[in-house]
């Protein structure tokens, strides 16, 4: 994996079943696809420091937008050590 993404928390309830560091137009990003209490989502996970000069909403409106974002998924955002996750696709079992 990128050197980048290393960092990236493995929070101990979720089991990541694919990652792949990628770019997301100009940026470097780690994919995931992963299963949480039975819920299966993706996450597009970008470095802080490389999205500090993008307006976050614009951003989001980016991901909403890619192929990889179902038609009316919700999205959720947050910021956790020093990374931004964007987690969509979200799907029960």
């Amino acid at each position: 994996m990128n050197a980048k993404f290393a960092n990236v928390s493995d929070d101990a309830d979720t089991v990541v079943v694919f990652q792949q560091v990628a770019k997301f137009g100009e940026l470097d990003a780690l994919y995931q696809k992963w299963i949480w209490d039975g819920i299966h989502a993706e996450s597009l996970i970008f470095a802080n420091s490389d999205i500090a000069d993008k307006n976050l909403a614009t951003l989001e409106q980016e991901v909403r937008e890619s192929p990889l974002v179902r038609e009316k998924s919700s999205i959720t955002v947050k910021s956790l050590d020093g990374f931004t996750y964007f987690n969509f696709n979200f799907q029960a079992d």
